[in-house]
């Protein structure tokens, strides 16, 4: 397959990846599907750091898309689909790999430490506290019946968990693919495209 055919097909790739990682992120802000967490105003904080970090919407999203925009312009005869056109394509490459490597990043975080929730304790048996009970203690993604300690949001480590594995899947595929488009975009620099031989 030549390097010009093999930028489309990455950059085809790339673009629902990114789509994910926004629509996680954004979901991430509504646990229990309400707005009341994220608007909160109160000295409590209800959302879960990592959320508002943004690697899905940032890193994972807008750092993949736009790289992915000019992959795809650089397998089109006549734009981008050039020598120089692939080399640039491993400098958006590059920008990929960051936006990958941060959303990886924010999305571990979020799954090693666990959400922020209301949940029983010693101090305050009747209504509980708000804090992160699973932090520190990596087991509980083992051990779904400790998940029953948040009382509220409802089912917010399901939630949080579902997301963040999704987030951090897809920042994997992310991360290997404008990884390889960097070596591809190497090739196409050395060697050309080849798009001008074939029809589109």
């Amino acid at each position: 397959m030549c390097t010009g055919k093999c930028a489309k097909c990455i950059a085809v790739v790339l673009y629902p990846l990114a789509l994910i990682s926004i629509i996680c992120n954004i979901l991430l802000f509504f646990p229990d599907w309400k707005t009341e967490y994220a608007q909160s105003d109160s000295n409590i904080v209800t959302l879960t750091p990592e959320v508002t970090y943004m690697g899905g919407l940032l890193g994972g999203g807008i750092m993949v898309l736009v790289p992915a925009i000019h992959i795809h312009l650089t397998g089109k005869v006549g734009c981008c689909a050039n020598r120089c056109g692939m080399f640039l394509s491993i400098g958006f490459a590059a920008l990929g790999v960051v936006g990958a490597l941060y959303s990886m990043s924010v999305a571990a975080l979020g799954l090693s430490k666990g959400p922020i929730c209301r949940y029983w304790s010693i101090e305050n048996p009747i209504f509980g506290q708000w804090g992160r009970p699973f932090d520190n203690n990596g087991t509980y993604l083992s051990n779904p019946d400790s998940w029953k300690l948040c009382l509220e949001p409802e089912n917010v480590v399901e939630f949080n968990v579902a997301l963040f594995a999704v987030l951090l899947a897809t920042a994997c595929l992310e991360l290997g693919l404008c990884g390889f488009q960097m070596v591809n975009g190497l090739f196409g620099c050395l060697c050309g495209t080849c798009r001008g031989k074939e029809d589109e």
